[in-house]
């Protein structure tokens, strides 16, 4: 299912002694240069964590939309070495964050959520965007599923720096065929290139088997892209339904954070609604 919104048009301003005093009554009721006031409390910041063979930077598109809609927002860098380490990482940027947060994951940034937010109770909630939402013992790579495209032959799907043999410090990076084929599919050319030619490597290490996972005290929800050749939609719904997650799905594939960051945003934004307390 597809989840529609609607945003609704600002009116132009008109300068008449109602509409200022209008503003001013407005005004009054937000607090200058803090987050914007929301039934309930005040909005929380929204933390985003990327996934592996990406950056920060994937999520430009869904920042610039929750900014506007007058979110604080933080992404993170997400270090791609193992699960223990990249998760606690951010667990220890977390804790350095006042008041109440959501927390965003995409694809194996999911693995690394669902560790972080352990034992946090400022996480209000976790939102899992084309990603990884392991159980304990679980592990990333093997919950993708036979169907991934990351399941094929390793010679065909990574280039390994160094050479073999591989070793869990061995950065792998994903084949040019493989970006403009699976990852990054819904991109233009120009961008799938561009992904091929700035992405980050992981290690082996990002395999590890998750601990406790922070989704079973903490609601969360799970935006599913149907045309998702990494993490196979099945795979996706699997995961999501043992964690008792909202499932929401959208056209899109693996890179929806990039190709519809409004539907993205938009998910985001109803877990902060529905948890704001």
């Amino acid at each position: 299912m597809n989840t529609r919104f609607t945003r609704t048009r600002r009116r132009p301003l008109k300068v008449t002694a109602l509409l200022a005093a209008a503003t001013l009554g407005v005004v009054a009721l937000f607090p200058a240069g803090g987050a914007v006031a929301q039934e309930g409390g005040t909005k929380p910041t929204v933390v985003l964590v990327h996934g592996a063979w990406a950056d920060a930077s994937s999520w430009n598109g869904v920042i610039k939309k929750l900014h506007y809609d007058g979110y604080t927002v933080r992404a993170v860098p997400n270090h791609l070495r193992t699960l223990s380490g990249d998760a606690k990482s951010v667990k220890d940027f977390l804790g350095t964050l006042s008041g109440p947060i959501v927390l965003v994951g995409h694809s194996y940034g999911g693995a690394v959520i669902t560790n972080a937010a352990t034992g946090n109770p400022n996480v209000k909630a976790l939102v899992y965007v084309n990603a990884f939402a392991p159980d304990a013992g679980e592990s990333a790579l093997g919950l993708a599923g036979p169907d991934s495209a990351l399941a094929a032959d390793p010679a065909t799907v990574f280039d390994l720096v160094p050479n073999l043999p591989p070793t869990l410090q061995t950065d792998l990076y994903l084949k040019k065929s493989v970006v403009m084929t699976s990852f990054g599919l819904g991109l233009s050319s120009e961008e799938k290139a561009v992904v091929a030619a700035t992405q980050r490597p992981a290690t082996l290490g990002i395999d590890e088997p998750s601990g406790t996972p922070a989704w079973r005290t903490i609601p969360s929800w799970s935006l599913i892209g149907t045309k998702d050749r990494i993490i196979p939609p099945n795979a996706q719904r699997a995961m999501a339904k043992k964690a008792g997650a909202t499932i929401i799905e959208f056209d899109a594939g693996h890179v929806g954070l990039m190709t519809d960051p409004r539907t993205v945003t938009r998910v985001i934004e109803r877990a902060a609604r529905a948890t704001a307390g």
